[in-house]
């Protein structure tokens, strides 16, 4: 991730004790997977949050780098976890990283070489944005066996015209406007010589991260937000109101259109974009399933977008093989450093994949087919990977052998959302009956809809009913 400067403000009279926080986060590492949780040992001072041990992977290392920024009361995280991996020889893993650069639709189009020496891969090449660049990190960091990325070498080549300092401002302005993930309301951006500055108040460390990010994606060379402080206060609904004023049809088209500039995997296909009372309707063609989900998602985190339809339809550039998209996909998945020890069984036909096998986590199930959605030639997918029963959760037993499990399971649902920066202060309303969840409510966005559905089952619901209402049309 994007290294944070953290401010030093002293906490509000709103501030979330230290030690609350490190329970809480230590609770979430257990129960959230993709951590080794029993190998992390976390710490907080006046909500500054260091994260110490080992794990076995640097997508790991990434999630709980997450998972610690999206609590409530956490103002930066501080991330010295290292990475201890299975030794994978050198010849085999610059192999591994080279074919995953290659399967993948948008990184394989990339000037990008990787070499690899005792588990650093050091990775060469040009990029065109800084997007492209943390494509290219994201997919490399997928493999198993990296213990560490060296990008000095993997530079962005930036294109001859480029915007003035004024222009940078405000477009970083205009998309943090239109961001769902950020209330941007009290965030102050001034920009030099393309050093952006950033200073005022956000909510949460994960709105800072992403107010970074940002500006980075506009064309930043560098960022400093050392004076962008996180306050409690600033979750206040009061404050939110006004980022969710009414928006025209057009209004929201064109945002869409901006946010698809930013997306590497979206740029060059140029989807058809029609909006009806805040109802994205996405048209057109695409080479590949992960750019047809990632225009969805972009569209989803747009500002006054009520529902997207997305009928974009996937045209591969070049005929492969169906015996070929198979292989592919069961090396996605085995040099994969969360799935690479599970058996799956991968069906293809006409580039339809369906993927069975099963999985520990409803994280893992996720995992799987975010795996096989990312490899070239994939056009649809149906994703029947099933999450093993547990005899029991954190240490509760089952429903049927404890009598008020369901009231146990409430709570610790309820628990995550009072914890969660986004949803601590969102009417949810939580009903478990014989390990189903049934929510019920109101939320600001899709984004917190479809969160709260997944920190239910995190919790250890075996199934969601979500009956959510999203209030972001017309400012509601």
């Amino acid at each position: 991730m994007q290294t944070l400067d953290y401010d030093t403000q002293p906490a509000t009279a709103e501030h979330v004790s230290d030690a609350d926080i490190t329970a809480a986060i230590e609770l979430f590492f257990l129960t959230k997977k993709g951590v080794a949780a029993h190998l992390v040992d976390v710490a907080t001072h006046d909500g500054i949050v260091v994260l110490t041990g080992i794990t076995d992977n640097l997508l790991a290392r990434e999630r709980a780098e997450e998972i610690a920024l999206a609590v409530r009361g956490v103002r930066g995280v501080v991330n010295e976890l290292l990475i201890s991996t299975a030794d994978v020889p050198d010849e085999e893993l610059q192999r591994h990283v080279a074919t995953a650069l290659a399967d993948d639709p948008a990184a394989s189009g990339y000037d990008v070489r990787g070499s690899a020496a005792d588990g650093v891969v050091t990775l060469t090449g040009t990029v065109q944005s800084w997007a492209e660049k943390q494509l290219v990190l994201r997919v490399a960091r997928g493999v198993r066996g990296v213990r560490r990325l060296a990008t000095d070498e993997l530079t962005i080549q930036w294109g001859e015209v480029q915007n003035s300092d004024e222009e940078t401002t405000t477009q970083i302005r205009e998309l943090l406007d239109w961001d769902i993930r950020v209330h941007s309301a009290l965030v102050e951006i001034r920009t030099y010589d393309r050093v952006v500055h950033l200073a005022g108040t956000v909510g949460s460390a994960a709105e800072k991260a992403q107010v970074v990010a940002t500006a980075y994606q506009a064309g930043a060379r560098r960022v400093e937000a050392r004076d962008l402080f996180v306050a409690y206060w600033a979750l206040t609904p009061e404050l939110r109101r006004s980022k969710y004023a009414s928006r025209t049809d057009s209004e929201i088209s064109q945002a869409v259109l901006d946010t698809f500039r930013f997306d590497p995997r979206v740029l060059s296909y140029q989807p058809t974009v029609l909006v009806h009372h805040g109802i994205v309707t996405l048209s057109g063609a695409v080479s590949n399933l992960r750019a047809k989900q990632d225009a969805e998602r972009d569209a989803r985190d747009v500002v006054g977008v009520w529902d997207v339809h997305n009928l974009l339809k996937v045209r591969t550039t070049r005929f492969i093989p169906d015996l070929n998209i198979h292989n592919s996909i069961k090396e996605a998945l085995a040099r994969d450093p969360y799935l690479g020890y599970f058996d799956f069984s991968v069906h293809v036909r006409n580039g339809k994949a369906s993927l069975y096998g099963q999985v520990s986590s409803h994280f893992e199930q996720a995992q799987a087919g975010a795996v096989a959605a990312g490899v070239n030639g994939v056009s649809d997918l149906e994703n029947w990977v099933s999450v093993a029963a547990s005899p029991g959760f954190d240490g509760f037993q089952s429903p049927a052998r404890t009598p008020n499990a369901d009231f146990a399971l409430a709570e610790r649902i309820r628990r995550r959302y009072f914890w969660s920066a986004s949803l601590h202060n969102q009417g949810v309303e939580v009903a478990v009956e014989k390990g189903r969840a049934t929510l019920t409510g109101t939320v600001d966005t899709w984004l917190d809809r479809d969160q709260a559905a997944y920190d239910a089952y995190t919790a250890g619901a075996r199934y969601v009913d979500n009956d959510l209402l999203v209030s972001t049309v017309g400012g509601l």
